[in-house]
């Protein structure tokens, strides 16, 4: 957190976008480059969450800005990171279900089950689920077919992707995420299945969770809800 040191934010047009000003000075990443903005919609909306900062800067406050700068300084070396995406896939969270209890395990197929069957249906692969504790490995074609469609994506939808999946523990449910098929409340609840069940059981609504967890979750919807808009807004030409 830092004293809030400029009266004036800004944005200028370039060839490349948008960058956004401080007192007519450009803002810069921590690695050094312009803050720049691909359209004007998400540069006005950056532009609104320094010009919204008080007396001192809160960087919890302003989404979208961290947003583009892990699109611009963090998501340079696509193919490593891309690669860390992949091996999401041999252990994704909605690949491994519960054989008992009961209640968990019908959960699993209901919630996650759904997910697994857009993916099938979406990528035209087969996805392996288990009960078992064993690694299971997805088939080489459906490693190729993500791997191709990540590779396609433009960098704020890759910036997402990345986002959503460590977030979640789960690319698959981050691919969801980046196509549109599910919403930030619903890609929380996939994600905290067994967490919110248990919450249910010892009756967190009453009594509330612990100080750390609802932080966590609170954080969780916060970035969810944020990538949505960041998505929305860097598409808005």
């Amino acid at each position: 957190m830092m004293k809030r040191f400029y009266k004036l934010v800004s944005h200028k047009k370039t060839n490349d976008g948008y960058v956004i000003q401080l007192d007519g000075k450009a803002v810069s990443t921590s690695l050094g480059q312009d803050l720049l903005a691909p359209t004007k919609s998400l540069a006005d909306a950056i532009v609104l969450e320094w010009a919204e900062q008080e007396e001192k800067v809160k960087p919890e406050t302003m989404p979208l800005t961290q947003i583009l700068t892990t699109s611009i300084d963090k998501i340079r070396d696509r193919e490593a990171i891309t690669q860390s995406c992949m091996r999401y896939l041999d252990t994704d969270l909605i690949c491994y279900w519960a054989k008992e209890p009961e209640s968990i395990a019908k959960l699993h197929k209901e919630v996650w089950g759904q997910w697994v069957k857009w993916f099938e249906n979406h990528f035209e692969v087969s996805l392996y689920t288990t009960k078992n504790i064993d690694a299971i490995k997805q088939d080489e074609g459906t490693h190729k077919r993500v791997w191709n469609y990540i590779e396609s994506l433009d960098d704020a939808y890759f910036t997402v992707l990345h986002i959503m999946m460590s977030l979640s523990g789960s690319l698959v449910l981050a691919l969801a995420f980046s196509e549109g098929e599910i919403e930030p409340q619903e890609i929380f609840e996939a994600s905290y299945l067994e967490e919110l069940y248990r919450g249910e059981v010892y009756n967190e609504e009453l009594h509330g969770a612990a100080p750390n967890d609802e932080a966590e979750r609170e954080a969780f919807k916060r970035d969810a809800k944020a990538c949505k808009k960041f998505l929305e807004l860097a598409n808005d030409y």
